[in-house]
């Protein structure tokens, strides 16, 4: 420790903004030890950082503002090419966790579109979607039943939401749910750009026996504008080889199966 850098303010924050950089994240209980002073003037600095912008506070420490995501909502179309080949693979194992009869929920997410174009092989299974992309590809598939809720068009994810997207889902209840989310973050759970696509994805939730996340590793430790869910919520997690060891095993201690192809 450079000698008073706990005691000047600027230079303590100098120091925790360079741990940060270095690490990612940082904790209450480790900054107070490295920099000696208290947990309550660590939470301090971290309150007054986040106000500028420069980080976001979580459980027990901070986040750097750059893993976050924006409240930026990209068109379906820009999102489908990044990490195209990861996704693809993670569509295929994703389907490989169907079994004849379900009646599974696929929400608008890019990787679950992914997801829909293995179904073919299926003889049996209903799909419920709010995503029109995915629902005119299964029209195509002869044994897919497809229930498609009403609602409003969000013409950028040609999605559907509001009222009667809402109404629509809650007449069901499903085995399995997947979900692509923006942002997956350990203590703030799964999120993303839409506050009104985030709700809906809760209701998709409450009616599913088993929820499993479809994320590329790239959408780990960030964060999306509208919470979805605590990650308890969540049973299981596809995924690539990008996802570092650790996080993999944090995941797999709070209960969640990981899956990495």
């Amino acid at each position: 420790m450079i000698k008073g850098e706990g005691k000047s303010t600027v230079n303590r924050r100098i120091r925790i903004l360079e741990l940060l950089k270095a690490n990612g994240k940082v904790e209450v209980k480790e900054l107070s030890e490295i920099l000696g002073v208290t947990g309550v003037t660590i939470r301090n600095d971290l309150e007054q950082l986040e106000k500028k912008n420069i980080l976001i506070r979580a459980r027990g420490g901070a986040i750097k503002v750059e893993q976050t995501l924006s409240s930026e909502d990209y068109p379906l179309s820009d999102k489908q090419k990044k990490n195209l080949a990861e996704k693809r693979e993670i569509g295929k194992k994703a389907a490989e966790l169907i079994a004849n009869g379900n009646t599974i929920i696929l929400d608008s997410g890019s990787t679950v579109h992914q997801l829909a174009k293995n179904l073919k092989s299926f003889d049996e299974l209903t799909v419920i979607t709010n995503a029109l992309n995915i629902a005119t590809l299964l029209a195509d598939f002869k044994n897919i039943n497809v229930i498609v809720p009403g609602g409003t068009l969000k013409k950028n994810s040609l999605s559907l939401f509001g009222i009667l997207a809402e109404k629509g889902f809650r007449d069901y209840f499903c085995d399995k749910l997947f979900l692509g989310v923006d942002g997956f973050d350990l203590d703030f759970g799964i999120s993303t750009p839409s506050p009104e696509e985030a709700y809906l994805n809760q209701i998709m939730i409450e009616i599913s026996r088993e929820v499993i996340v479809l994320a590329d590793s790239s959408k780990f430790e960030r964060r999306g504008f509208a919470f979805i869910a605590p990650v308890n919520k969540i049973n299981t997690v596809i995924t690539d080889k990008g996802i570092r060891q650790e996080y993999k095993s944090k995941l797999e201690n709070l209960g969640v199966k990981v899956i990495v192809v």
